[in-house]
């Protein structure tokens, strides 16, 4: 199995930058420090303590607010948590949800213990089998590159593409920690009241 190297900051700046207004959800740890390394805003949700929640939530949102993208950015260990969670996507079939799976093949935030995704479980052919519309590996740049473009296109169901990135503990970006406060200023983005 080939060990993967994209570096991960590259590969989200360069999702970010090319978001196009879509909502981004993160995962715990890593993916969040990562997506705020990249420019902390007022339509990043930053999940803390929700272990499994990110998909489920960008699902959420996604059914919420059908005029909008959204785009789930979370790591292999979380999304391994949330197994299920792709199944139940694939029958809500949004078509404004992308789901970015950033895939080093080991739990970051634990240790850097091998993750089943080094042992052959494949993300984006369970999404497929889930029925995804869509779902690809990619393991270069230059695909995110092309990826970016590609998400600006309308699709006909939810979407899953996994970045398989290279295994390191980079410094720690960290986004706000006050879970009220992110609440309230997402929902402000959106134009909702302070609540």
């Amino acid at each position: 199995m080939t060990v993967p190297t994209m570096n991960r900051r590259a590969a989200v700046k360069t999702l970010l930058d090319a978001r196009d207004g879509a909502l981004v959800v993160t995962g715990l740890g890593s993916p969040s420090y990562d997506v705020h390394a990249a420019g902390d805003r007022d339509d990043n949700y930053y999940l803390w303590g929700a272990m499994g929640g990110a998909a489920l939530v960008g699902l959420g949102l996604a059914q919420a607010q059908l005029d909008k993208r959204v785009m789930v950015i979370t790591g292999d260990g979380e999304q391994l948590m949330a197994f299920g969670s792709l199944a139940t996507i694939a029958v809500a079939r949004p078509r404004n949800l992308d789901i970015i799976v950033l895939d080093n093949q080991h739990f970051g935030e634990t240790g850097m213990q091998a993750s089943h995704t080094g042992r052959g479980i494949a993300f984006h052919t369970v999404a497929a089998a889930c029925g995804f519309a869509e779902a690809r590996e990619l393991s270069t740049l230059a695909e995110v590159d092309e990826l970016c473009g590609h998400l600006r296109n309308p699709a006909e169901g939810p979407r899953l593409f996994v970045l398989k990135i290279a295994a390191e503990n980079l410094p720690r970006s960290l986004p706000p920690r006050d879970a009220a406060y992110v609440k309230t200023r997402f929902r402000q983005h959106l134009g909702f009241a302070p609540c």
